[in-house]
């Protein structure tokens, strides 16, 4: 069953904003040289889940299986939001981060140390990139509270948006 894309479609528009956000995340990584810390890593997964489910609660025929699969994908892009949230507040210093990636000490022993050389440690508390005065962590969180308005509004309109009210008004 083919399915038209179309931006009267807040599903659509959630769908296309989330696979565009993972791309920039890859994007950046691959052609701009940024590394991402443990805490960037993690706030893929969201997308990584949220986008097949998307897609899927297109294909699906209206009904309690497309709502389950929003829903679904309503509760992981929360959850991405509320881990932008944290990893923008470990950057701000707001609160301390986990001690793998903020370089807070741990035990380390020599063959770990032997290995440093293959690898490039960054740290979860320090911003590699800001736009606008926010790093790509506090980006995320619009990124995935907007992506969740749109999932959210897909389920109160039945998928689609109406331009004019009296169009869809029955006689």
């Amino acid at each position: 069953m083919p399915v038209a894309f179309r931006l009267t479609n807040p599903a659509h528009v959630a769908l296309a904003l989330a696979v565009a956000t993972i791309l920039g995340a890859l994007a950046s990584e691959v052609f701009g040289g940024l590394v991402p810390c443990d805490l960037c890593l993690t706030q893929r997964f969201p997308y990584y889940v949220g986008i097949p489910l998307l897609l899927a609660s297109l294909i699906v025929p209206p009904g309690r299986g497309r709502l389950v699969l929003r829903l679904t994908a309503l509760a992981i892009f929360l959850w991405g939001a509320y881990l932008g949230i944290y990893h923008a507040g470990v950057e701000w210093k707001f609160w301390a981060g986990p001690t793998a990636c903020t370089g807070t000490g741990s035990d380390f022993g020599f063959d770990a140390l032997a290995s440093l050389n293959d690898a490039r440690f960054v740290p979860c508390d320090q911003v590699q990139f800001r736009f606008l005065g926010l790093s790509l962590a506090g980006w995320n969180v619009f990124a995935t509270l907007l992506i969740s308005a749109l999932i959210g509004f897909s389920l109160g309109s039945n998928g689609k948006v109406t331009v004019d009210p009296a169009s869809e008004a029955k006689p």
